[in-house]
């Protein structure tokens, strides 16, 4: 089986990526089995001081050290448990010492096996608003909405006041849910978790949408990866 190698950001979510690929592992494989996984992270605020700067490029220099680290202790491909931060994927993957699964086109796969033709994008306010998901959507031909301005400023401040912090609160979950209405009014047939701890707010029994949780799909999209070789 390859070596799975985490280049974490956000702890909440790289923990839920890793105990997913446990349970899938356990799965697959059987009782407590799962493929070999290294994980590496920079702090997040290391990060944010680069997004909030718009400074990409900084970003990707945080990915790629991650990324040489994990190849150095034998990962053979290499994952990113945070949506946000593939808006510097392009300045990665061409030069990263070990090839990488990417959210946003494992999500996009998974829409297009289930038939969803106009997804819902919820995330951090960096996320809604760039281009990870337009580009991804786009060459599957699955149309998208995102919330309203003032809408994309509440869940980000959730996100980065709240779920990053492991506080999952009643009056923010029920924000999610009203938002996420607001967009199955617009036509939206799905949800796009797009940031990796949304899914620890709101499961598949509070979301008014089918719930396309981006940290499982991506981690069950390591783990086939991994045994098949």
């Amino acid at each position: 089986m390859l070596h799975i190698g985490i280049v974490a950001c956000s702890t909440e979510g790289a923990a839920l990526c890793y105990r997913t690929i446990s349970l899938e592992g356990a799965r697959m494989l059987g009782p407590h089995d799962h493929p070999q996984v290294s994980l590496h992270s920079h702090s997040l605020a290391k990060y944010m001081q680069f997004v909030r700067a718009n400074d990409w490029a900084g970003v990707a220099e945080l990915m790629m050290s991650s990324a040489e680290k994990l190849a150095r202790a034998g990962a053979d491909f290499l994952i990113c448990p945070d949506n946000t931060i593939h808006q510097a994927f392009d300045l990665v993957e061409h030069r990263s010492p070990r090839p990488w699964l990417h959210i946003a086109r494992e999500v996009t796969n998974e829409a297009r096996r289930r038939n969803f033709k106009r997804l819902a994008v919820l995330g951090t306010k960096y996320l809604m608003e760039g281009p990870v998901y337009p580009e991804a959507l786009q060459t599957a031909g699955i149309d998208y909405r995102v919330p309203a301005k003032e809408q994309r400023e509440r869940l980000d401040q959730i996100i980065m006041d709240e779920l990053v912090n492991a506080r999952f609160l009643p009056h923010s979950l029920a924000y999610y849910v009203e938002v996420i209405r607001s967009l199955q009014e617009q036509g939206c047939d799905a949800v796009v978790l797009g940031c990796t701890e949304i899914p620890l707010l709101v499961t598949p029994e509070s979301s008014p949408l089918p719930a396309l949780d981006s940290t499982r799909l991506l981690a069950k999209a390591a783990v086939r990866k991994a045994v098949e070789g």
